[in-house]
This record gives C-alpha cells, structure tokens and sequence, in this order.
C-alpha cells in the first residue's frame, strides 16, 4: 500500500511538473505584445521571422508613394536562472522597395540589435501570470534601416488564463529614445481553434511625446507542430493618419 501511494505520489508530481513547464514557457512571437512565459535555465529559443512585412502607402505634395520593406527579424532566449532569461534580437537583414511618380528605389541592408532581460514574477496565481522586460535596442543598423538613436524600454506583461480555449493578456511598454519618452498600451485576447491551432487579436495604442496618438490593430494564426515548435501568420494596420499602413508576415519559433 506504501509503494502504491509513493508511486502515485511520483506521477502526481511528474504531472505538476510537465504543467508547471507548459506555463512557465512560451514563444513571444507573433504579435506586438510579449509573453510572460521564461525559457527553461540550459534552454534555447529561437524565433525567426520569414520574413516580417510591412507595406505603406500615403499621398504627398499630390503624388502617391508607396514603400515595401521586407526582414528577416530574429530573437534568441536562453534562461540563465529559474524565472530569469536574456533575450538578443536582430531585426535582420533588411530589403526596402520605394515607388514614386513611377520611379522605383530599392535598398537593402542590416536592421538593429537589442539585448534584454525577462523576469518573471509570481503572483502566487494559477491562472494569473506576469512578466518583465528591460530592454536596450542598440542603434547600429544602416543609415536607411536603425533608430539612430539608442532605445531604451520597460515592458509588463499580465496574463490571464480564462479557461483552456481563452485567455487575455495586457503589455505595457515604457520607452526613451534621445530624451523623448512613448508608451505603447497592448491589450490582446488569444483563443483556441481546433487541434493544435489557435489565433489571436490585439490592439495597439502608442502616444510619443510630441506625437500623434496612433492605433492599430493585429491579428494571427499559431501552430503547435509539438511543445517545442511552432508555426505563425500575421496580420495587421495602423488606424491613424492619411497613409495606409499594413504589416504582417511568417514565423516559426523553435526550444532546443
């Protein structure tokens, strides 16, 4: 009878295990927001987009512009502690399509870099996650393709988990660039489909100082080949201004 209940006692916690991982980590792609899931301390993750689009169309002076720019965006996770990951991203090489007046102008080249680390906090909740981002992206891409500027951000994300086919998640990101300060506000709410697939939507809120208020909104489809990859598609626009602004793209995300 012992060795029953000690052997039930292992698979329980075997059980707890295996579900304590499943929500400790998950992919950050795709999606303006970030996740409050951690890569597991030994782990990699490797999320590439192929590529990332963006396309913009606007009216000046009476002649059309419209501008397509396509990268091939990447982040890499590894845990270095429980709870605690470090994050270092590149927005990747870097091919750019100008059309005016019917001359065309194409460019390419290489995007910035960042380095960022992730912690999680415990807010003693089973359905309620949180997770914090300090993050610094580094202006050393090509004059047509960087911020100029260096980028420094605070990012939270809170999570909460309705059931297993919905759940809503809120990012908040605080940033200053060159003494200029933007907050970006991201409420999102992802949901299961059938099997192994599942969507999301988000709304983006952004105001930088001096700025006009810009909207957004997105939307994707996710694929969970196993519990250590995953397939993306996503879409989005930008609500605000004279210009038609659309970005989307492909992505597969990748834990080692």
């Amino acid at each position: 009878m012992m060795k029953q209940r000690q052997t039930l006692s292992l698979i329980a916690l075997s059980m707890l295990a295996s579900s304590a991982f499943a929500n400790e980590f998950s992919f950050d792609r795709p999606g303006a927001g970030i996740g409050t899931g951690i890569t597991p301390v030994g782990q990699l993750a490797w999320e590439q987009g192929l590529p990332t689009a963006s396309y913009q169309q606007q009216t000046i002076d009476g002649v059309k512009e419209k501008t397509l720019t396509l990268n091939g965006d990447m982040l890499l996770r590894t845990g270095l502690a429980k709870g605690l990951e470090l994050q270092l991203g590149w927005q990747g090489p870097v091919w750019q399509q100008h059309k005016r007046a019917g001359a065309t102008k194409e460019n390419n080249g290489l995007g910035d870099v960042s380095i960022g680390l992730k912690k999680a906090i415990n807010l003693k909740d089973d359905r309620l996650s949180m997770a914090l981002l300090a993050e610094a992206i580094l202006a050393t891409g090509n004059d047509e393709f960087t911020a100029h500027d260096d980028i420094y951000s605070l990012t939270s994300a809170v999570a909460y988990e309705f059931s297993d086919l919905i759940g809503t998640s809120i990012t908040m990101r605080y940033e200053a660039q060159n003494s200029n300060w933007a907050v970006t506000a991201i409420p999102t709410i992802d949901y299961k489909i059938a099997g192994k697939l599942s969507g999301y939507s988000e709304f983006i809120y952004r105001k930088a100082e001096s700025q006009d208020y810009e909207y957004g909104l997105g939307a994707g489809l996710i694929y969970a080949v196993n519990n250590r990859m995953q397939l993306d598609a996503s879409v989005g626009v930008d609500l605000e201004g004279n210009a038609r602004s659309y970005n989307g793209g492909l992505g597969v995300s990748v834990l080692f």
